[in-house]
């Protein structure tokens, strides 16, 4: 198993990695098939199948496939252009691909929001046709946008175990927090030390430095729009925008002798509310897994960097590279989809992955940090995904900081120990597992039961 710090971490577009990245990325590989298929095409159509439906219009999943159709990639993504083209698709009937011919498309009708039973692959499918001037199919594919902007074809998706099982000429394999441990007391390395080792098997030194340098940039530029922008949030709650105001009074109270101890926790909150509001607008964020778990890590760091005595931005890479391992231990032993497995996979992984990041940059050792990230998965355990309105506001934005105040609250106890503790990653991570798959339905993004359904959704 090999999952790149640059595929736990990617840089794209609110509200939803699972629900607008990934059928955006669908689209755009639609169109590469449909480039190199010998068929000439005169149309295209599209239908949403399980949480996709269930939650399509709260998440922008609509928009994200008619965008991905046209051309979009979430990295690449232009908002003005992007308005401007649904603009003159909805005026015209069409799509103009990059590489293809006009291609007749009316949203209202060739695009399908199917509220039965979810296809057999995943929650999250959707299918991407192509059609004749008939209006007969020439080309069909199916996809699952499987959480964090990953997107499998049904043949990848039904292969899976195979892929994985494949080697990956990494000098450290590790498929389980076990033998990741076995590995680092094996060559005495840290965990960072091995995921950089298996990384510059596929990338440079300098490919990989930058590049997590753009991830922290993305990051941190997120919070920082977020903190200086109020108003209401898109959708039809009137949310109302909070990271500004909160970090203001913050800031009038800074080193103020009258405020308390437990006021630290305002600051990680404000710095996740100001990333998960940014995203819930639509904006420019890192998944980290997800975007709907968007603000935890990078609250963390936040944290760390502004309000921990020694804090150095040199070491941001070792946390991001810590934070990568966990995160793909549990992407490949459990999920990190909420349509999956619920919150749990979301908000639970991402404190994992912040605290396992977190612990490692203050000096833990590798037995500290597989701690670390046990604490914080542990105590998100059955957690459910049960979006008001189907948008990625409430819980969600508030949600972000608890957990970065249970991802801080797990590094430090892990830091207080020796790394020695009763229940292990791996059991915490196949826990998730089991518990997703005992969720029922209603409890994961499809906004069918929960708080959904029991707060005013208008």
């Amino acid at each position: 198993m090999f999952l790149s710090v640059f595929d736990m971490f990617k840089v794209g577009v609110g509200p939803s990695s699972s629900h607008t990245m990934g059928p955006m990325v669908a689209g755009s590989r639609f169109l590469a098939a449909l480039r190199a298929s010998p068929f000439h095409a005169h149309g295209l159509k599209a239908s949403l199948h399980g949480s996709l439906a269930f939650t399509g219009k709260g998440h922008a999943t609509d928009r994200a496939t008619i965008l991905g159709l046209a051309g979009f990639l979430p990295d690449s993504y232009d908002h003005e252009k992007a308005e401007a083209t649904l603009k003159a698709i909805a005026e015209t009937g069409t799509v103009t691909p990059p590489g293809l011919p006009v291609l007749a498309f009316q949203p209202e009708t060739d695009l399908v929001f199917d509220y039965g039973p979810s296809l057999p692959g995943h929650a999250n499918g959707m299918i991407l046709m192509a059609t004749d001037a008939q209006g007969d199919v020439i080309l069909q594919e199916t996809y699952y946008s499987i959480g964090g902007g990953f997107v499998l074809t049904e043949t990848e998706q039904a292969n899976v175990g195979k892929i994985a099982a494949k080697p990956s000429g990494c000098p450290y394999p590790f498929q389980s927090a076990a033998e990741m441990l076995e590995m680092a007391a094996a060559s005495g390395k840290s965990i960072a030390e091995m995921k950089r080792a298996n990384e510059l098997h596929f990338r440079s030194a300098r490919e990989l430095e930058d590049g997590m340098a753009r991830l922290w940039q993305v990051m941190n530029d997120c919070i920082e729009r977020g903190l200086a922008t109020d108003g209401i949030l898109p959708g039809g709650l009137k949310v109302r925008r909070r990271a500004k105001g909160i970090h203001e009074a913050l800031k009038a109270e800074y080193g103020m002798n009258i405020t308390a101890p437990h006021v630290i926790n305002d600051w990680m909150s404000v710095y996740a509310m100001a990333v998960n509001e940014e995203n819930a607008a639509g904006g420019q964020v890192v998944t980290a897994p997800t975007n709907g778990a968007a603000g935890v890590l990078p609250a963390v760091i936040r944290y760390w960097l502004d309000h921990v005595p020694g804090a150095t931005q040199s070491k941001v890479g070792d946390f991001l590279l810590t934070a990568a391992a966990i995160g793909g231990l549990c992407k490949h032993n459990a999920s990190i989809s909420g349509a999956e497995c619920g919150c749990q996979a979301e908000v639970g992984s991402a404190a994992a992955m912040s605290a396992a990041g977190l612990c490692a940059v203050m000096g833990g050792t590798p037995e500290q940090v597989e701690n670390a990230a046990e604490i914080a998965l542990e105590h998100h355990l059955g957690m459910t995904c049960d979006p008001v309105k189907g948008l990625v506001q409430v819980p969600c934005i508030e949600r972000n900081g608890l957990g970065a105040i249970k991802a801080v609250s797990a590094a430090s106890l892990a830091l207080r120990g020796d790394g020695k503790h009763f229940v292990p990653l791996d059991s915490a991570i196949e826990t998730m597992r089991q518990t997703g798959h005992d969720m029922h339905e209603k409890y994961k993004e499809t906004s069918l039961g929960g708080l959904a359904v029991n707060v005013p959704n208008c």
